[in-house]
């Protein structure tokens, strides 16, 4: 019998399910509203893991008072919990889209580059903690940090024309730029496309988003923000569908509503000239990803950001709930010795209390010198090491939220546990480390992988001689499974003789 996947949830649904669970905690949204409603933007920023790079009285004096105005009314608006919720993602974890620099703002300079305030996230090998950098970006050499993969500001990630995404008082703008009182058209049942592409207007009389995550329907609106934007009052657009795969559109004028209208380009252009193009932001090309998990039924209206929920429930697109309160946790039930034990936290630790403590104390001991352990104390002992909730503390600690994984860990064994080798172990352990990377990424002292550096011999003159066949010096920065290999005297052939 053939099986049918249509209704199942794709994937990048799934993703985000777990990015909107455990991204941007509750407790970093409450202290960051708390600080900002205060006026307190700096505090809002280290409560929502952003490190910011800018000095406002060096401002002043490079760019003069009335910049500074501006600058500091922005970032008193800056939601920064927000920011982090709608920032770009990536598959299959859903972590920040690593090595990007992200336009909030753009002001106007004297010189020929206008000044930006940006946002940055770390290259992939130093994003532990998932921390982001506020700056101001000013065009020049000086101003690039010279250890960031890409200090430019991404045309495709831009948020300057989309403020309602970071700025608190523009939120209630998210209904009506995201399209959320439109429902999505269904596909032509005669006309089949291409899953994952959306269909344009040339392509097909109704544009469709039933099935992809692109907002065909608000191109037309969002390209003429951006063409404005960009100084045009109409013409040729891009949109980026994927790798090697863009649509060159063109805005055409208003007809007698009003209304702006897209069609593919008639002429073909050579690939230079797509790539001048404006691009369209990837913000208006996709759908917002909170619509379609609340469509999907993925996500309570509730489980979203405040500001996220109020703007859609305004549109009636969700309805706003309070937050259920947690159920009390049943303890653990074990079959010990043709009986029904309970395990539970009693005085700061996991303990089956069915038993005496002297009878524990005894197994205990008995399993110290070898013998056999009691169910209760395999299952207490199972729990340390690799416990059903590992999944949601290596999510919570993959998206930085090491506060939230702690207190899941202490929920579950009590404050006075004491970790064992394991599972669990490995993951606290590994994050803490990678820590260390991303000190070393914001001090500066390292600028790309050690791993990388070590390939290539730490430095531009070794890496030209990897280049020309020679094998690169070990040191203490090599990788161990590169160390293991050469150090190996079974080496596999690289090539059998003709």
């Amino acid at each position: 019998m053939a099986h049918h996947f249509a209704n199942e949830t794709p994937t990048r649904l799934l993703m985000w399910q777990r990015v909107r669970e455990y991204a941007v905690p509750p407790s970093m949204i409450e202290t960051a509203t708390a600080r900002r409603a205060v006026g307190d933007w700096a505090g809002a920023c280290a409560a929502a893991r952003i490190d910011v790079d800018l000095d406002l009285r060096a401002v002043r004096d490079r760019h003069g008072t009335d910049l500074v105005t501006h600058l500091r009314a922005d970032l008193r608006r800056l939601a920064p919990d927000l920011l982090r919720w709608h920032m770009p993602r990536i598959v299959p974890d859903g972590r920040l889209r690593p090595g990007l620099t992200l336009s909030l703002v753009r002001y106007r300079s004297s010189g020929a580059t206008p000044l930006q305030l940006v946002m940055r996230t770390p290259p992939a090998w130093a994003d532990a903690g998932q921390r982001m950098s506020l700056a101001l970006w000013e065009g020049s050499e000086n101003s690039l940090p010279g250890h960031h993969p890409h200090p430019h500001p991404d045309r495709r990630f831009r948020l300057d024309l989309h403020r309602h995404l970071w700025d608190a008082g523009r939120s209630g703008e998210l209904a009506r730029r995201s399209g959320a009182g439109v429902a999505p058209s269904l596909p032509s049942p005669d006309r089949p496309h291409a899953p994952g592409r959306p269909v344009l207007p040339g392509r097909l009389a109704r544009p469709t988003v039933h099935d992809s995550p692109w907002a065909v329907a608000g191109w037309a609106a969002e390209a003429e923000l951006l063409l404005r934007a960009e100084g045009r009052p109409r013409g040729a657009f891009a949109v980026r569908l994927g790798t090697r795969s863009r649509a060159v559109l063109e805005l055409v004028a208003p007809d007698d509503s009003h209304a702006p209208t897209f069609r593919p380009l008639r002429e073909a252009l050579p690939p230079q000239e797509i790539a001048a193009l404006p691009v369209l932001p990837e913000a208006a090309a996709r759908v917002l990803p909170d619509l379609e998990l609340l469509r999907a039924g993925l996500v309570a209206a509730e489980r979203l950001h405040p500001l996220v929920a109020a703007a859609l429930a305004a549109s009636g697109s969700a309805p706003v709930a309070g937050r259920p309160a947690p159920e009390p946790g049943d303890p653990h039930r074990v079959e010990c010795r043709g009986e029904v034990h309970r395990i539970t936290l009693r005085n700061g630790g996991l303990t089956a209390i069915d038993h005496h403590p002297a009878q524990l104390r005894r197994e205990e001991l008995l399993v110290a010198l070898g013998g056999p352990a009691l169910p209760c104390l395999r299952a207490i002992d199972a729990v340390h090491r690799n416990p059903e909730a590992l999944p949601a503390v290596r999510e919570r600690l993959g998206h930085g939220d090491v506060a939230g994984a702690l207190a899941v860990v202490e929920g579950l064994l009590g404050p006075g546990a004491v970790l064992r080798d394991g599972p669990l172990r490995e993951e606290l352990e590994s994050a803490a480390a990678r820590r260390v990377d991303h000190g070393l990424f914001r001090s500066g002292l390292v600028a790309v992988h050690p791993g990388a550096g070590a390939a290539g011999g730490g430095n531009a003159s070794s890496a030209g001689h990897a280049e020309a066949g020679h094998r690169p010096r070990l040191d203490r920065r090599t990788p161990p499974a590169v160390r293991r290999k050469r150090d190996s005297r079974a080496r596999p052939r690289t090539g059998l003789p003709c």
